[in-house]
């Protein structure tokens, strides 16, 4: 995951701060060359490692860490605050056009993911109750035009091509017309690459942001490449003038040392983070909630919205009733379980819970508890409707459990354990009903604004 290495070397260092009633200058400096090695070994800028060593130490050199009763707890928040200025301070919006049209234009060398960005971008948009365009200006890429395509049926955004034989400026041009006759309110443009950087990739670029004059140009970078993508940003800002960064892979970079580096380095925002190969996996960047994960203090919002957007709220209310009225079956079970995998994988939720530290799972296997829930989904289907609705027909019953664990591929003991703690649940629900709502069980429903 994401900082994975960079997280657990700064929260260690923090813990040996934390654990001290008072601090010296010399466990400071102490501390602060263990947060410089970690930050180099992330792979982050070297100018950007020292001027943030600097800041740190000095904030924390300072009385009100030394008069404080709890000294760890204000190095960890000059830490946090640091960090999160280090990567924009806040969350960067995009600029969308006053007239009705947005023009976005996406630019980066090639093998960065323009073309998935795109579509991403696309989707979140939509989400957003935009209508987007998509225009495929890639002539040179084999296959490009066809890849766009695909990734625009997928998830049903229009597209915009005239072939490989139209320049991207004229392309990109008749686009805007194009947008404007079919009602959508956001083009965006979807260039070639290179393999590396050279003036004729540069000149094509400035035409077309020349003509088509676009409210966003957002660069596309590899956060796998580390200080390349610092490089490659510089480059294009000097030539382009960029208005923002989309890093793509960022969860599969755990040292993610090009998004501590890139705002420091061009002085552009970074707007957008990839965080996975389906087209869901795009997310805002938000500097400060990222600043939090890395520290290992969570990143509750993030969890809530991502509750909010994933998990029906009528059906969760739904729920909570029939739970509280004793009327709860294994269908309602197996609801229940499908809205909260609606979250994601395990390993993504654990990040954003306070006090999670990568170290902690280290050899720990996250999608067995995935595994689980797939066994605990086919067990249940494999039982009739009525059973679902009257477990205790299939706890009286041997040859009904032979039968429900032959037809899930699971065993008999596997099933005896889902119908006992089923029942425990129910009991515990009972128990609640006795003694009025319980705490977290608000008008929303059993997940409430939480997913648990």
């Amino acid at each position: 995951m994401a900082f994975e290495g960079l997280s657990a070397k700064l929260q260690d260092t923090i813990k040996k701060l934390k654990g001290k009633g008072k601090l010296s200058e010399k466990d400071i400096k102490d501390a602060m060359r263990e947060v410089k090695l970690a930050l180099l070994e992330a792979d982050v800028n070297y100018k950007v490692v020292k001027d943030f060593i600097k800041n740190v130490g000095d904030k924390c050199l300072g009385n009100e860490v030394f008069e404080s009763l709890t000294p760890g707890q204000q190095v960890i928040k000059i830490v946090n605050d640091e960090l999160t200025a280090l990567m924009g301070t806040s969350e960067s919006k995009l600029n969308f056009s006053d007239s009705g049209l947005t023009v976005i234009m996406l630019a980066g060398l090639q093998g960065a993911g323009k073309t998935t960005m795109a579509g991403k971008l696309a989707l979140q948009l939509r989400k957003k109750n935009k209508k987007p365009l998509l225009v495929a200006c890639d002539i040179y890429r084999p296959a490009a035009i066809k890849q766009l395509e695909v990734i625009a049926k997928q998830i049903d955004i229009p597209v915009f091509s005239m072939g490989d034989k139209v320049s991207p400026v004229d392309i990109s041009k008749a686009s805007i017309e194009h947008a404007k006759n079919i009602g959508c309110n956001v083009v965006i443009i979807d260039t070639a690459g290179r393999l590396h950087i050279d003036e004729a990739l540069m000149e094509e670029l400035r035409d077309i942001k020349k003509n088509v004059n676009p409210n966003e140009i957002l660069l596309v970078v590899d956060s796998m490449t580390g200080q390349d993508a610092v490089n490659v940003a510089e480059t294009f800002n000097n030539n382009l003038d960029i208005t923002g960064v989309v890093l793509t892979k960022l969860d599969g970079d755990t040292r993610g040392g090009a998004a501590l580096s890139i705002r420091s380095m061009t002085g552009k925002p970074i707007k957008y983070v990839g965080v996975g190969e389906k087209m869901s996996d795009f997310e805002v960047f938000y500097p400060d909630r990222m600043a939090s994960r890395i520290l290992g203090m969570g990143d509750v919002l993030s969890l809530i919205e991502k509750a909010q957007a994933a998990i029906d709220e009528k059906e969760a209310k739904e729920l909570t009733n029939r739970m509280m009225n004793q009327e709860f079956s294994l269908d309602d079970f197996l609801t229940a379980m499908s809205q909260v995998k609606k979250l994601g994988p395990l390993n993504k939720i654990m990040e954003m819970i306070p006090g999670f530290n990568s170290q902690q799972l280290q050899g720990v296997d996250l999608s067995k508890g995935e595994g689980e829930m797939k066994k605990i989904e086919a067990m249940i289907q494999s039982m009739t409707s009525k059973e679902r609705k009257t477990p205790s027909l299939v706890s009286s019953s041997p040859s009904r459990k032979k039968r429900i664990a032959n037809g899930s591929g699971t065993s008999v003991q596997d099933l005896n354990k889902l119908l006992k703690q089923f029942e425990m649940m129910k009991k515990t629900m009972k128990q609640f009903k006795g003694m009025g709502m319980p705490k977290g069980f608000n008008k929303k429903g059993l997940f409430g604004k939480l997913p648990f």
